[in-house]
């Protein structure tokens, strides 16, 4: 296995006249094998919350299944930090391929297997074993933008990438109203999916290649140009950095990294706390139907696809890469939607999609902007590593406060609890963020 995720060796490089055709095709063939594959990683990552209504029918309360859910965010965020060091030294198409399998796999036996589902503690442990494998789908995928798309590029290459979640996000809806039509049992929530994935994670073999070099290619800065400003580039930045250099040179040194870092706590903890308690709060507080439930859900992802992309756009072209200002004016529009979601009284289904939709355009903006900065913060080698920096603290402390402390709160005290404490996330996000406002206005400067 270890062999098997190594990075490949270094082609010698192929003739200049054969450059630009190559490039040019395998740039477009791995774009595609990765935004079609994170998207399948998607589909086996949120389709649980959906099966969250039929189990608090056999029984469990929302804070066992907030307890059971947590499992992913956990892991996912400790994976995704951990992992990602290990996919700086990888070769990222086989890393992707064999997370998305396990994954699939994991799912799959949720959905078949009873005793899968027979209690929280072994619900815990499955949905942990899921959130690492799912750890292996972002890093691979940031190597592979690095070393494919120059910096020039990367913003809006990276904003069109990012709307992977909201596709696969806004599928797990239909695809579970589709698996219920078609087995009658809401347990193919669960393994539908899962078969899904596993077409899609062949899907990622085919396509994705590791670096240019492996193909003969010479390094994207090189081909296009196109020189990183953040920091000095050097021919050594080619070569494998070490766990160690990655994470003491310019991880846990970078200062900038850990404020926005932070920052991505509480643009988690507003983003699942939204997204993962949907089903059961539209059904609970609301009156909707699974079906209802379902399509409101996918409103919410797919809205993300058009707001990631005006963020992309205002960052880079208006406001000339700076983040702050539009992650800030995202988040302020999105607690605005989230308080009238919160106060709509029950009956109005109309504006309570028109606000779950309202929350799912803004709330990308920044989950995509705090990625980009993250990756325009270190080398391309050191990529994984700072993507899963941020990842660390959006998931272990965003995400499963959302599971966690959301469903404890919403079992003790209402749902106003739950959303008081969405809220509140909003606010201390906007205030994390506007602290990097003059550091990023410096860099703007001195660039």
């Amino acid at each position: 296995m270890i062999g098997f995720l190594k990075p490949p060796r270094q082609r010698t490089q192929i003739p200049d006249e054969r450059i630009d055709s190559r490039y040019n095709r395998l740039r477009w063939q791995v774009y595609i094998g990765i935004f079609i594959g994170y998207a399948g990683y998607y589909l086996v990552r949120k389709n649980f919350t959906l099966a969250m209504p039929y189990l608090i029918e056999a029984g469990y309360s929302r804070t066992e299944l907030g307890f059971a859910l947590s499992g992913v965010a956990i892991a996912y965020g400790l994976s995704k930090f951990i992992m990602g060091s290990v996919s700086d030294r990888s070769n990222a198409r086989n890393f992707m391929t064999v997370g998305l399998v396990m994954s699939a796999l994991v799912m799959i036996a949720m959905g078949l297997i009873p005793a899968a589902t027979a209690s929280i503690g072994v619900m815990f442990m499955l949905l942990l074993a899921n959130g690492w494998f799912q750890g292996m789908g972002w890093p691979p995928s940031g190597r592979t933008m690095v070393h494919w798309f120059s910096c020039s590029e990367r913003g809006t290459r990276m904003a069109f990438w990012n709307v992977a979640h909201n596709v696969g996000g806004g599928l797990v809806g239909p695809i579970a109203i589709l698996a219920l039509a078609l087995f009658a049992d809401w347990h193919a929530i669960l393994y539908f999916h899962g078969f899904i994935a596993l077409a899609i994670a062949l899907f990622i073999w085919l396509s994705v290649r590791d670096t240019p070099q492996s193909q003969g290619l010479p390094p994207i800065e090189a081909y296009k140009q196109d020189y990183p400003r953040a920091f000095a580039y050097a021919d050594n930045h080619e070569q494998e950095f070490s766990a160690r250099e990655i994470f003491l040179k310019y991880v846990l040194n970078n200062r900038l990294l850990w404020l926005i870092a932070i920052a991505n706590a509480f643009v988690y903890l507003v983003r699942y706390g939204v997204l993962d308690w949907a089903p059961t709060y539209l059904s609970e507080a609301k009156g909707f139907s699974f079906e209802e439930s379902g399509w409101a859900y996918a409103m919410y992802e797919w809205a993300g696809i058009p707001g990631t992309l005006l963020s992309g756009y205002l960052s880079d072209r208006v406001f000339r890469g700076r983040r702050a200002p539009v992650s800030i004016a995202y988040l302020v529009l999105t607690l605005i939607f989230v308080l009238v979601y919160w106060f709509n009284p029950a009956g109005q289904p109309g504006i309570d999609i028109a606000m779950l939709t309202g929350i799912g355009f803004f709330i990308y903006g920044p989950v995509m902007l705090i990625g980009v900065q993250a990756l325009d913060l270190v080398p391309k080698k050191a990529a994984g590593t700072a993507a899963g920096f941020t990842g660390l603290f959006g998931y272990v402390g965003g995400a499963v406060s959302a599971n966690i402390a959301i469903g404890a709160l919403v079992d003790y005290a209402g749902w106003h609890a739950g959303f008081a404490l969405i809220a509140a996330a909003c606010v201390i996000a906007i205030v994390l963020i506007a602290m990097t406002w003059n550091a990023e206005k410096r860099d703007q400067h001195s660039g």
